[in-house]
């Protein structure tokens, strides 16, 4: 197979579809590479290191486009990339559809067949190419928010762990799934007062015991959030429905409740958002404030560590990318029920229920969808 790797386009976006180790691994399998120059400059691979694992390096995203059967990505596509999508393409990125009505219909009129990273899922029912950067994102969303908090950045001008005879940061944190545990870690470890309310006793059990009640736990309902909210300074949004719209727990009502400075950190931004308030924001301009808090909304929180978030990424993908460049993208989704679970769109369907649903499109079922060829 044909794969093409474009260098991602998005606001501040580093990171790249494919490390040189990955192509590597595609190579040796006999499959062709083609690397869009300096894709992968952001996390220091310079084009001579794909070279050197058997890549072809092409001058521009549509010579890449033009000669590829599957793309991988990180990022969704941007408008200029999706109109360079045919019905004979399998893309391979993240999507995050339900909240993105141009995306959508950009790619259902595309035909192409459009697998989604943070749907596919695992033997245990998680979401195992989400994870790794639910993981970054939620430590970095306590960096985040320690750097909003600061007077200089229009916080409050706490810090985090405080000091001997001051009060530390109290931080609520909305989810207790892979981002707010690894928030409460790292909020944890900076010595912040932490708090993380769910829905699941198990998961608040799980973090309970992990932490060694070093984490209040609460059952996550709007009684516990509002009271919360009056003294917290920084909250983590961090609840996930997998591809269909979060939702929103924290209104516009609420920020009236809160302390002037204190900071929403909403890693849940890529499907919409938790907080009524929250919309989209780039590293470039992560920041605004409404009713006098601080809104941090960053849609691509890993890419401000691409190396890292890279690598951590293409661990997770490079199964699922070998099993679609060795056996075609049909042959290897009804082989495997997980990887099945990633199909969004194909060929003009929408193949997810809960993005028809969020959308208002038919849905069809994804092996339907593969069945009507």
């Amino acid at each position: 197979m044909r794969v093409g790797v474009p260098k991602e386009i998005k606001n501040n976006e580093f990171r790249v579809g494919l490390v040189p180790a990955s192509v590597r691994e595609l190579v040796n399998r006999g499959h062709d590479v083609f690397i869009e120059t300096d894709a992968g400059k952001g996390i220091g691979m310079s084009d001579e290191d794909y070279v050197a694992v058997g890549a072809q390096i092409l001058g521009d995203a549509k010579s890449v486009f033009d000669t590829a059967e599957m793309i991988v990505k990180v990022k969704e596509p941007q408008a200029v990339e999706r109109a360079m999508l045919r019905p004979d393409h399998t893309l391979f990125t993240y999507l995050h559809l339900a909240p993105d009505a141009p995306q959508t219909e950009d790619l259902v009129k595309s035909g192409a067949t459009c697998i989604a990273y943070e749907t596919v899922t695992d033997e245990h029912g998680g979401l195992p190419l989400l994870a790794p950067m639910s993981e970054v994102a939620g430590r970095l969303s306590i960096q985040a928010g320690a750097w909003c908090m600061e007077k200089a950045h229009q916080g409050s001008g706490i810090l985090m762990g405080g000091v001997p005879g001051v009060e530390p940061a109290k931080v609520m944190i909305i989810g207790g799934g892979t981002v707010g545990f690894n928030a409460a870690q790292m909020a944890v470890g900076m010595g912040a007062n932490v708090i993380v309310l769910d829905r699941d006793l198990d998961v608040l059990r799980e973090i309970d015991a992990l932490f060694d009640s070093r984490v209040q736990t609460v059952y996550s309902n709007a009684d516990a959030i509002e009271r919360h909210l009056k003294d917290t300074d920084l909250v983590i949004g961090g609840v996930l429905i997998p591809g269909a719209a979060a939702p929103k727990l924290v209104t516009r009502e609420h920020l009236s409740m809160m302390r002037d400075g204190a900071v929403l950190v909403d890693v849940a931004i890529d499907q919409g958002g938790c907080f009524e308030t929250s919309k989209a924001t780039t590293h470039e301009e992560p920041t605004y404030i409404i009713d006098g808090v601080v809104h941090y909304c960053v849609a691509n929180m890993p890419g401000a560590v691409p190396r890292t978030s890279t690598f951590a990424l293409n661990n997770a993908t490079l199964p699922f990318t070998l099993a679609l460049a060795d056996k075609g993208a049909k042959q290897a989704m009804l082989d495997n029920p997980h990887l099945l679970e990633g199909l969004n769109v194909h060929r003009g369907m929408v193949t997810y229920e809960d993005v028809a649903r969020d959308l208002g499109y038919d849905y069809v079922p994804a092996l339907q969808a593969l069945e009507t060829e």
